[in-house]
């Protein structure tokens, strides 16, 4: 452990409690308003397209926002910049829950996505501020761990909302959701970047900052390669509604049937992954993460082509791939932080901005034009993972050498 005097009463599953709350708020912003998605059309009049573009337009401003709060968190410190985003995001919400216009809808869930992204980018900043090592490997599997619970009970959560009360209740309970998190941030959050350890926020240096880390190789080989593994994951997610209500013929309160299988793959990964932490070194986990995610990848392939669409063969090769993804997560995480010791928000900003960015053009561009079919969907996960793969056996060869 490092930096211990940051955080001298604070146990490493409290960190990992905290950044995973932080992190549990993007998910949830997406997987709760799902099963609304037909409620919400009808009650503002709006378009599939437009509908499709209330998550392409959180996740891009989502995705842009990483960039402002690495840097802001490395000059300011980690708290006061969590604090000032968790008050946007409850007001982003308040104002998605009052709206009656879809275009106003459309504009607070981009406040949402703006406030969105600090818990992602600061949260795993704090975790290399305070661990090194194993331990840091291990309490992120940690934190994925716990965060992979907001995956599992947000759909089902969003499901009962509209039932009981309709869309807007959706939005109301993630403004106390913010107001839940903030509470937790203000009572006992440690400060886990010294003063001696900040920098300067001037333009130029945070501009010189990012120039250095787009000429990286390894570390932009490695922060692709996350991106792209998700992104094969995250198709299942932007496509959930059309994959649970057209191809499955399920109902609003089914998406556990989808989601509680694929975080139990995410959880079962991250456990996996906390407990070999020091007896693997990271690059042997990230080749077996892709092992598993090929196989998964192949399998889904195969079932969509061969089988008719039913729960089991459409979700049981998610599950797999869940496991692979959450696997190699934390080894790709800290290989990439390590690349900058000494701007570890700046780096956090750029890997959360390729992930989230690249997210957002999947939920955008991709699934619109593939979720029309089972065996499309299963084709744009396994070309993904292989593209993943790619970058990262391109990195391991290359990137080190070609790193400044």
């Amino acid at each position: 452990m490092s930096n211990t005097s940051a955080v001298p009463a604070h146990h490493p599953l409290f960190i990992a409690f905290v950044v995973a709350a932080l992190s549990m708020l993007a998910p949830f912003t997406i997987d709760t308003y799902l099963p609304s998605f037909p409620a919400i059309a009808a009650d503002l009049a709006a378009s599939h397209a437009q509908m499709q573009q209330t998550m392409g337009l959180y996740l891009a401003a989502f995705a842009l926002t990483t960039l402002i709060y690495g840097p802001l968190s490395d000059s300011f410190g980690r708290r006061p910049v969590i604090i000032g985003a968790l008050l946007l995001y409850v007001l982003g919400s308040i104002g998605a829950a009052l709206t009656d216009t879809i275009a106003g809808l459309l504009f607070w869930r981009v406040v949402q996505g703006l406030s969105a992204g600090a818990g992602v980018v600061v949260g795993r900043a704090m975790v290399r501020d305070a661990f090194s090592g194993h331990h840091a490997q291990r309490v992120l599997s940690h934190a994925m761990l716990i965060f992979a619970i907001a995956p599992a009970i947000a759909p089902m959560i969003g499901g009962v909302l509209q039932d009981w009360s309709g869309w807007r209740a959706v939005f109301w309970f993630l403004a106390l959701l913010g107001v839940a998190v903030l509470a937790v941030i203000v009572w006992r959050a440690p400060e886990t970047l010294p003063a001696d350890g900040r920098h300067s926020i001037h333009p130029l240096k945070v501009a010189g900052a990012y120039g250095m880390a787009l000429r990286h190789g390894r570390f932009m080989g490695l922060v692709l390669a996350f991106a792209l593994n998700f992104g094969g994951f995250f198709i299942y997610i932007a496509a959930a509604p059309t994959l649970l209500y057209d191809h499955l013929h399920l109902g609003v309160n089914d998406f556990w049937m989808q989601f509680v299988p694929m975080v139990g793959g995410l959880m079962t990964g991250s456990y996996a992954m906390s407990r070999l932490a020091g007896r693997m070194t990271p690059p042997r986990g990230i080749r077996i993460g892709y092992a598993l995610m090929l196989a998964a990848s192949l399998l889904n392939v195969a079932q969509a082509l061969l089988l008719p669409p039913t729960p089991v063969s459409v979700l049981a090769p998610l599950v797999l791939y869940a496991f692979a993804v959450s696997f190699s997560m934390p080894n790709l995480t800290v290989l990439a932080l390590d690349c900058f010791p000494r701007n570890r928000g700046m780096a956090a900003a750029v890997q959360s901005f390729m992930q989230v960015g690249f997210n957002a053009l999947v939920a955008g561009l991709l699934v619109p034009f593939i979720a029309h079919h089972v065996w499309s969907l299963a084709l744009g996960m396994l070309a993904l993972a292989g593209a993943g793969l790619l970058v990262w056996g391109w990195q391991e060869r290359y990137g080190a050498a070609a790193a400044p």
